[in-house]
């Protein structure tokens, strides 16, 4: 262990990455757990990674605007599946949720199965390569996220009905999977929406974000200092913090 290992550099940037993933995953997580569909995120981040997978088997240039198309169409089909499915047979959704992702990540298994990079591009779909996002990555994540952001708070979503939340759900996911990782946009969404059940209104906003944000920053410090994978190390201290959330949570004043 070393403290001249902490490249802020390097972390800066894969913090800020992390908040702009809080940004929208926390509010949506509460509404997941709300609607009871905690595994569609899942689901979602594999559809989109099954499309970069096929843009990629097509031989399209990776990180290109294509292959973020793809991702993004893929994603939007799952969108309206899940929309049809919801509407047709809403107490097996979960259950579909399950199969549509076992399919998708299926399906990209049997894409990948002959490309001899394929278990490296499966890892970086799983954990992400949140030390190495750079500028541009940063800016298009900011901008989506300040229009998902400024959708919720206005209530677009809402208007738009069911297909609105899978809508803005598969554009979050689209624009975060390729840089922290299917695992790290699953607990960015769902573990500080469950640590903060207990509260409500702004206090429960406050708490969750406090708990993502330490979550993001300590486990991105500690992958530096002993030079772990930073996208599983801030997936266990994410889940390490969300246990001190009562603590946290009684330290913060709102209604």
């Amino acid at each position: 262990m070393s403290w001249g290992t902490i490249d802020f550099a390097i972390l800066a940037p894969a913090l800020l990455a992390g908040l702009l993933v809080l940004a929208s995953h926390v509010p949506l997580g509460m509404q997941v757990l709300d609607r009871g569909i905690v595994f569609i995120d899942l689901a979602i981040a594999q559809i989109a990674g099954l499309g970069v997978i096929a843009a990629g088997a097509l031989g399209l240039p990776e990180h290109g605007i294509a292959v973020q198309a793809a991702a993004l169409c893929a994603s939007l089909l799952g969108a309206a599946l899940l929309t049809w499915t919801e509407r047709r047979a809403p107490a097996q959704q979960e259950a579909l949720i399950g199969v549509l992702f076992v399919l998708a990540a299926s399906a990209g298994l049997l894409l990948l199965a002959s490309n001899p990079r394929g278990g490296e591009h499966l890892k970086d779909l799983l954990v992400g390569q949140i030390l190495w996002v750079g500028t541009p990555q940063l800016l298009a994540l900011a901008a989506v996220t300040a229009i998902l952001v400024l959708a919720m708070a206005l209530g677009w979503v809402r208007r738009m009905g069911r297909f609105g939340f899978y809508a803005v759900f598969a554009l979050a996911v689209t624009a975060s999977v390729q840089l922290v990782g299917v695992y790290l946009v699953f607990t960015s969404l769902i573990v500080p929406a469950l640590a903060t059940l207990r509260w409500q209104g702004r206090r429960r906003l406050a708490v969750a974000y406090g708990v993502g944000a330490l979550g993001y920053a300590i486990g991105l410090a500690l992958s530096a200092l002993w030079d772990l994978p930073s996208g599983p190390t801030v997936v266990c201290t994410l889940a390490a913090v969300a246990l001190l959330a009562p603590r946290l949570g009684g330290r913060i004043r709102g209604p």
